[in-house]
């Protein structure tokens, strides 16, 4: 595996919020980027944008769509080095008002509950272990899941989005230890607040609260993606704090 530049990234959920920050961090580091939309248009539009990348169009709940996009992203890259799996879907989805008005989980609906499970984690699992299937075959990669803040995934009112989330940073610290010595890195990375993206109502959205913007994931995943940080590994890291995180981490190393 080389340098940020010649390095081959899928970016899952790349068309918007954390995804695209990402993915456009990446692209301006010199990496060769395949990120997914459930809109195939919608997913070639935005990579459009950025150098070098390419739109695929995934539904993370469904194993063959996720089976025919890795696929895809395998072949027009010319393999896969790092996995970032981020696409998922928030509150708003089961209740518009979840921060004004949030809901007992009693009142959410089953549907609503399967459908963010069946992306947040479900989805997770699906992408991961077709990706991993083949980084085993090419002899390693790196794999680096998105998460949210604990306080999140424990908070009134944030049934199905908190136990998704934490279902899947449970899932990630498990991909960890069973790739252990394996060649495959798993790390966690998590913005360290809310985040100015389509999953907060935009009327939560006034000046001054101290939201961060999604440009706050580009720095970490960047680092993620150089040889320095080649044998990191279940590490969990907060974007927000990414500089003390990285100098302390220096200091162990």
């Amino acid at each position: 595996m080389g340098t940020t530049s010649e390095l081959k990234v899928l970016v899952t959920g790349g068309t918007s919020g954390l995804g695209l920050a990402m993915a456009s961090a990446l692209a301006a580091a010199g990496a060769t980027v395949a990120l997914t939309g459930r809109s195939e248009a919608r997913a070639s539009t935005v990579a459009a944008r950025l150098s070098g990348a390419v739109g695929i169009e995934l539904d993370v709940r469904d194993e063959s769509s996720v089976a025919r996009a890795v696929g895809q992203a395998w072949a027009r890259l010319g393999g896969i080095d790092m996995l970032v799996n981020n696409a998922g879907i928030g509150m708003a989805t089961v209740n518009p008002d979840f921060l004004t008005h949030p809901q007992g989980f009693w009142e959410v609906p089953t549907d609503g509950f399967r459908a963010v499970i069946e992306t947040n984690l479900t989805g997770y699992f699906l992408v991961a272990r077709e990706v991993t299937l083949r980084m085993l075959a090419a002899g390693g990669g790196r794999v680096v899941n998105i998460s949210v803040n604990t306080s999140t995934m424990q908070r009134a009112g944030f049934v199905p989005y908190g136990p998704s989330r934490a279902g899947s940073e449970a899932l990630s610290r498990i991909m960890a230890a069973d790739l252990r010595d394996m060649g495959i890195t798993v790390n966690l990375l998590l913005p360290g607040g809310a985040t100015v993206t389509g999953m907060l109502p935009p009327r939560a959205l006034p000046a001054g609260q101290g939201f961060l913007e999604p440009a706050v994931m580009g720095p970490p995943i960047v680092w993620l993606a150089s040889d320095e940080a080649a044998a990191v590994h279940d590490e969990r890291i907060v974007a927000a704090e990414f500089d003390r995180w990285l100098r302390d981490w220096k200091g162990r190393h």
